[in-house]
């Protein structure tokens, strides 16, 4: 395994993510992806410590990956169900968590429905100063730390497979189409995406990507642009300079065309059905057709387009089946096998400096 430095003992938001940190975990995930691609596909370097896999809501792909992930680093597991915990007799999740503390958990893997959740238990493990590092896996509408990390180590892979780097993606145009306003996946990959110097375009209905979205990286020196229509002209607004992570850009569309103009990448987000209870989209099919990532839309971008999905996919919603399934434009199975050298990755970072 690769050493690097690193003095992150919680990944809670990639907000702060400095660009040292991004390539830390990158060269370290690539370091992985070695040592999954061996005969014997585990090495000894979390042997002893204890990674407990607390899933408040449901998970196939997150909790999967994080379990082999550790697994592979030797790692000890405890898995978390709600259904059968003593949650069901009105124990607390903070007191929950303090259980698995008890039982020697050196780290913690957090995924909840409610915002904020991975923060309060990070807060209590350092107000009782332990060493117990905290892993967002997603929570609420917040942020989705891993699987932000996962799509910029696909990509960037892509472009150099043996040294990925995050000035790889520098003017890079990537668009994101969807559900925006209540993804947590959009708001870190916005945060990692913009770090790389990268373009990044938002599209949807103004119901999931309202304008008011664009106060979500203020303070960052973005230059954040809205386009009502398929013209790309629209307002711009200037915000505050961050020092580590300069000229941010983000730009919003209501109309997936200039979104997909040019673009380099597409992530295409999960369309959740709720949202139709809650009168939000007239229907799926009138938003398959206005937004649906297909492949004459596809002859909008650049050439060489690949298009990425966090899942699980709505096939023939956000995107069509025949083109979730073409290998010459889809990263989606990339992106699965991806997720557990990352995850890896992070756990050997933030597990490394544990005696």
């Amino acid at each position: 395994m690769a050493t690097a430095t690193w003095t992150r003992r919680h990944v809670l938001s990639l907000e702060d993510f400095t660009s040292s940190e991004y390539d830390t975990l990158l060269q370290t995930a690539a370091s992985c992806r070695e040592v999954l691609s061996r005969r014997t596909k585990k090495v000894p370097a979390l042997q002893g410590q204890v990674v407990a896999n607390m899933f408040f809501e449901p998970s196939t792909r997150t909790r999967s990956s994080f379990e082999l992930a550790a697994k592979r680093l030797s790692a000890d597991t405890l898995n978390f169900a709600p259904g059968t915990s003593s949650l069901t007799k009105g124990e607390t999740i903070l007191d929950t968590a303090k259980t698995y503390l008890a039982m020697g958990a050196d780290m913690m893997v957090i995924r909840h429905r409610e915002a904020g959740v991975p923060h309060a238990i990070a807060q209590e493990m350092d107000r009782l100063e332990t060493n117990v590092g905290i892993l967002n896996a997603g929570d609420g509408q917040h942020e989705h730390p891993s699987q932000a990390l996962l799509d910029l180590f696909t990509i960037t892979s892509l472009l150099d497979f043996e040294y990925p780097r995050l000035k790889l993606l520098a003017d890079k145009k990537i668009a994101i189409v969807g559900d925006i306003v209540h993804s947590r996946v959009a708001r870190s990959n916005i945060w990692s995406l913009t770090a790389s110097g990268a373009e990044v375009h938002l599209a949807g209905p103004p119901t999931l990507v309202p304008q008011e979205f664009a106060e979500y990286v203020q303070g960052t020196g973005e230059l954040v642009e809205t386009s009502h229509g398929t013209s790309g002209a629209g307002e711009k607004k200037e915000n505050f300079s961050q020092p580590s992570i300069p000229n941010r850009r983000l730009f919003l569309h209501w109309e997936v065309e200039p979104a997909l103009k040019d673009a380099d990448f597409v992530m295409t987000l999960r369309l959740q059905k709720e949202r139709m209870t809650a009168h939000l989209l007239p229907s799926l099919r009138e938003y398959h057709q206005r937004y649906g990532i297909t492949r004459d839309r596809l002859k909008l971008c650049h050439p060489g387009v690949k298009i990425l999905h966090p899942g699980p996919v709505n096939r023939g919603v956000e995107i069509s089946s025949e083109l979730m399934d073409d290998p010459e434009f889809s990263l989606i199975s990339q992106q699965v096998t991806s997720g557990v050298a990352v995850r890896m990755a992070l756990l050997y970072l933030m597990g490394s400096g544990k005696s």
